[in-house]
């Protein structure tokens, strides 16, 4: 001890000390960051701090203090990766900054951030490694969740854009169908066979509409409902539907609060799933549907990823069938992705139930393990009662009504074809493949237009845009917008207090005829009130 330094001080020096390290462990354990030294003398030596214990999930008597016994921990196929690291930051050709996944003293794989300086001696020698080591298992599930996320958004565009394009082939095919059919004789020869493209056309219209029912694009029908109701109400059809070799029973949460949504969806959603399960139970076994109310909390939205904190309804479908891995779990709700045999599924039931699931603002989220069966937790906003006001669209019938109309689309067989559907009615029609070559067409014919029947989505000018600069000049003009993806909402023209009706394709020359003949009687009465 020195003799200009009272004994208190040193004691006082050992305190501070020993708080500092306290403080810093507990720094360590708050940031999930621990801290390492591993000697290069060729001992092999490797200490860590009190969170490596923790992040590892190890005690300390079950740690050797070695390199070697730190490799394993290191998941066997980061091995070789965090070897070439070492070895790069040994002979300073890179700094030591990797993630590599370890497993854990109880078999749990979680993700870590090395960084580490190495120091050397006077001749440049390297003779110890100090580094840190962060959990970030957390941040990469979540940069897992958006990655997954932003796919899902991005094929669903893509599919959204592939039904337009093939809704639009579709109401070629189906108009056309149905003017040969009007011009043939029941015992025709040819008719069966023209009615048999009906029918395809019919089973091809379907598929689009599960295209668009996953990428959101389709129509929907929200309204406040029950889904305790809609479960009950399905029970005899799944207990049929299951067959004798499926236990089915439900466990529903009374009062449960009620949530909004396209009910036709949802039911449609839960068959799907039980679907699914009675396939994944070729030789019997149980199917459970649960209803109950969850307060999703933060540290939950967190890890789950964009859900959001709040109330929640949630309906669970288990099952005790093969289940399946983490692989397959990550592609399931992609459409035409499917496990099972040629033939034996489209590929798209669970990708219409993620897009029914979307459309009522819910989550949808599987958990899976082969042999294991697999569970499907749906979650959806709870509403409250001022909420519960269903958002429909009302039906509207009239009749006829002569007029000059003008036709509207850059598919030039659908223009022949909504040209040849309206002409037996007896209007005047207008024809233009662009919306700059419609407004043109207007200008030079002199002529009081009454109604436009317009593609939504054309090169240059939509057909939204266009019904606008229409009515500006004709203001009471009546607008009818038709649609292949169903992504516009055409309950208005935006900027502008004018109704608008939408089409949605494919449409027969019926319906066609119909939809304009309740538009113009629609006009023709507000023009007599």
């Amino acid at each position: 001890m020195s003799p200009d330094k009272p004994a208190h001080a040193t004691l006082e020096e050992a305190v501070s000390v020993e708080q500092h390290r306290a403080f810093l462990e507990k720094a360590q354990q708050v940031a999930h960051i621990g801290s390492w030294v591993a000697e290069l003398d060729g001992s092999g030596r490797l200490s860590w701090s009190a969170e490596l214990y923790r992040i590892f999930g190890v005690s300390v008597g079950d740690f050797r203090g070695t390199a070697k016994a730190f490799l394993d921990f290191v998941h066997p196929d980061d091995v070789v990766m965090l070897r070439a690291a070492s070895l790069a930051a040994l002979e300073g050709r890179q700094p030591y900054d990797v993630e590599h996944r370890i497993v854990t003293g109880d078999g749990r794989v979680r993700w870590v951030h090395e960084k580490a300086d190495v120091i050397r001696d006077g001749d440049n020698r390297p003779i110890r490694m100090i580094g840190t080591a962060q959990d970030i298992t957390d941040r990469r599930q979540l940069e897992l969740q958006l990655r997954h996320s932003q796919k899902m958004e991005a094929i669903g565009r893509l599919a959204g854009g592939v039904a337009h394009d093939f809704n639009n082939a579709l109401t070629i095919i189906a108009g056309y169908t149905e003017l040969v059919l009007g011009s043939l004789a029941d015992d025709h020869p040819v008719r069966a066979d023209v009615e048999e493209i009906r029918r395809a056309a019919a089973r091809a219209e379907s598929v689009t509409r599960q295209l668009l029912t996953f990428s959101r694009r389709d129509t929907v029908v929200l309204q406040a409902f029950d889904l305790n109701k809609v479960v009950a109400g399905l029970g005899r059809l799944l207990e049929h539907a299951l067959g004798a070799n499926v236990l089915f029973r439900t466990v529903l949460e009374a009062d449960l609060p009620l949530i909004k949504g396209d009910v036709g969806q949802i039911e449609q959603a839960i068959v799907n799933l039980s679907a699914n399960a009675r396939d994944a139970m070729p030789d019997g076994g149980e199917l459970v549907i649960c209803t109950s109310v969850v307060d999703v909390e933060d540290a939950f939205a967190r890890a789950h990823a964009p859900m959001l904190a709040g109330r929640f309804v949630m309906l669970s479908v288990t099952d005790t069938g093969h289940g399946f891995d983490r692989d397959t779990q990550a592609q399931i709700f992609e459409p035409f992705f499917t496990t099972k045999a040629v033939g034996k599924g489209t590929g798209l039931g669970l990708a219409m139930v993620y897009g029914s699931v979307k459309h009522s603002g819910g989550f949808i989220f599987v958990d899976s393990e082969v042999g294991h069966g697999t569970t499907f937790r749906l979650y959806f906003p709870a509403i409250g009662a001022a909420d519960a006001a269903p958002v429909s669209r009302a039906s509207l019938a009239g009749p006829a009504e002569a007029a000059t109309v003008l036709l509207v689309d850059d598919e030039t067989s659908i223009l022949n074809l909504v040209a040849a559907s309206l002409t037996p009615e007896g209007y005047h029609l207008l024809k233009a493949t662009s919306a700059q070559a419609a407004l043109t067409l207007v200008a030079e014919s002199g002529r009081s237009l009454d109604l436009v029947v317009t593609d939504a989505r054309m090169p240059g000018m939509g057909g939204v845009e266009l019904a606008r600069r229409l009515i500006e000049v004709y203001p009471s003009l009546a607008v009818i917008v038709t649609s292949g993806s169903s992504a516009e909402d055409f309950s208005g023209v935006p900027g502008l207090d004018h109704p608008a009706t939408r089409l949605q394709k494919p449409f027969t020359p019926a319906q066609l005829r119909a939809t304009v003949r309740t538009v113009l009687s629609q006009r023709r009465q507000k023009l007599a009130e």
